[in-house]
């Protein structure tokens, strides 16, 4: 045979001493207030003789909540009744903030609450005894369950609106002393009142969760800001640690890259000489070096001018040919230097590279030009030049690796500005400004 069935529990309806309207308790015996709908007065209803423990003047704007009282929803495969409903106010330099709270009711599971303000929403319980206090990172912080919360903010909390049932005695104009401990996506919170404190700890939820919890028609109402216990959205918590991983893995294969340039390109001269040219030379202007032999296997050459230019420019086509085989890679440089007073611009040297010449023997053909008459104010140097011819061989390049690593973590730190303005935005509604508290409060 299966299980007994659990016997259903039936609510309870009552009259309002003040108006007479009907008032349903859905928390059974465990109500102590409940909030006429009608009048809006709050009763005492821990008794036969219902009493009348205040009035209040009219409805506002908060007799609506967003989750209807009565309603059920499902948290964690629990179903539990909406039965009350209260706002609530601190006031931070001068401005007052509002949220809202929900009481929920499930009889063999007892209460539960959710919070909201400003869309962002938390599913609450109170939990037993004290937690540990001392500190992290310089803050107060509090213990529970081996977890580290750290304070957040520090207010006096005023009941403004009430509606529906309470297990405990509640009253428009109520104050507690609050204060807010975050371990993101939790929050634990204290209440002190005369004589009594209690704890609690509550984890985010989202509109969207609640609304499926409850079978809400429509939308949630969007969730503005940063809340003190948003956990970060995926793509910034996780898109940070990736672009992390991804930038060491990279930077360590750049590391590798740079030292195997360094052991293995021999970066060896294989020619140098030194030349004179000059404009309106009769007479043919080309020439060809001394043959020169490149060794190993296909790598760059890399040739290398330096002039003694000044306020003029030159002018040199060129081409590297095999002796053996004729092949020829052709090229020219323009290489212009002008200055002032104040100002310089160019360069009296520069430099070709060739990729992947074959290993043999090789000549370099040389031809200059220059102007023969001044073209600009600017061209006053002489029509001639004194220029020096260097070619290396396996000349390692340096400056792109060196700009790739540079270049590598440039997302992680875009991920990590997003982070850090992600929890700047979060500390800024604390008691502390801006301040992260030294790293990141998610829990990873």
């Amino acid at each position: 045979m299966g299980a007994p069935a659990r016997p259903r529990i039936q609510s309870k309806a009552l009259e309002c001493p003040n108006c007479g309207g009907a008032v349903q308790l859905r928390g059974l015996a465990h109500s102590l207030n409940a909030v006429c709908p009608r009048c809006m007065s709050v009763l005492d209803v821990q008794h036969e003789q219902v009493r009348v423990l205040q009035k209040y003047g009219s409805k506002v704007a908060y007799a609506t909540p967003l989750i209807p009282l009565g309603s059920r929803g499902k948290f964690n495969g629990v179903l539990f009744e909406a039965i009350g409903f209260q706002v609530r106010r601190i006031v931070v330099d001068g401005t007052p903030y509002e949220w809202r709270e929900y009481l929920l009711f499930n009889p063999y599971q007892g209460f539960r609450y959710l919070s909201e303000y400003d869309g962002h929403w938390n599913f609450i319980r109170s939990v037993p005894g004290l937690p540990g206090f001392g500190g992290i990172d310089g803050r107060k912080a509090a213990f529970w369950e081996g977890g580290g919360f750290k304070h957040f903010q520090h207010a006096q909390a005023t009941t403004v609106f009430v509606l529906g049932e309470f297990p405990f005695q509640v009253r428009n104009g109520d104050t507690a002393e609050v204060d807010d401990y975050i371990a993101p996506p939790k929050v634990l919170s204290s209440e002190i009142v005369p004589g009594e404190i209690t704890w609690s700890i509550g984890e985010y939820t989202t509109g969207d969760e609640i609304w499926k919890a409850f079978q809400l028609p429509g939308s949630p109402p969007a969730a503005t800001g940063v809340y003190a216990n948003q956990p970060a959205p995926a793509e910034v918590k996780a898109g940070f640690w990736t672009a992390a991983s991804t930038a060491v893995v990279l930077e360590a294969i750049l590391v590798v890259m740079l030292v195997a340039c360094m052991l293995f390109m021999s970066d060896k001269q294989v020619f140098k000489q030194s030349y004179f040219f000059r404009a309106n030379t009769p007479g043919e202007q080309s020439f060809v070096t001394p043959v020169f032999e490149l060794k190993g296997r296909a790598s760059n050459v890399e040739v290398d001018l330096d002039t003694n230019l000044r306020q003029n420019w030159a002018y040199f086509n060129m081409a590297l040919i095999n002796e053996g085989t004729g092949q020829a890679w052709d090229f020219g440089r323009e290489v212009s230097y002008y200055s002032g007073s104040d100002w310089s611009e160019g360069s009296s040297s520069d430099s070709v590279r060739v990729p992947a010449v074959p290993a043999g023997r090789y000549y370099l053909r040389v031809e200059p030009e220059m102007e023969a008459q001044p073209t600009s104010v600017y061209t006053t140097g002489p029509r001639e030049v004194n220029y020096t011819v260097t070619i290396r061989r396996d000349v390692p390049a340096y400056w792109p690796l060196f700009l790739a690593m540079l270049l590598v973590p440039l997302p992680a730190l875009f991920k990590l500005g997003k982070k850090s303005s992600f929890e700047a935005q979060r500390w800024a509604e604390s008691d502390y400004g801006s301040a992260t508290g030294g790293g990141s409060d998610e829990e990873e």
